[in-house]
C-alpha cells in the first residue's frame, strides 16, 4: 500500500478557486491566523487528520481530492 502524500497545489487552488482568503481559512480551521493556515497550506507545517473533514466541507470536495493518484 503506497503512502498517501497531500497535494497542496489542490488546496491553495480550490481555495482561490472558491474565493477564500488565508484569514477566512484560519478562522475555519479555528488556527490563530492567516500566517499560520499559510504554512500549511505550503506545507511547512503538517496538515493534522482532523483538518481533512473541515477543508473538504468548505471546499466542497472529498477528502481523497487532498492526494495526489497515483496509476498502479
Amino acid at each position: 500500500m503506497r503512502k498517501k502524500v497531500i497535494n497542496f497545489n489542490f488546496i491553495k487552488e480550490r481555495r482561490k478557486e472558491l474565493g477564500f482568503s488565508l484569514k477566512e481559512m484560519a478562522t475555519t480551521l479555528g488556527l490563530r491566523d492567516e500566517s499560520n493556515y499559510f504554512k500549511y497550506e505550503n506545507g511547512t507545517y503538517k496538515l493534522r487528520a482532523d483538518m481533512l473533514p473541515t477543508l473538504a466541507k468548505k471546499f466542497q470536495c472529498k477528502i481523497d481530492d487532498f492526494f495526489y493518484k497515483y496509476n498502479l
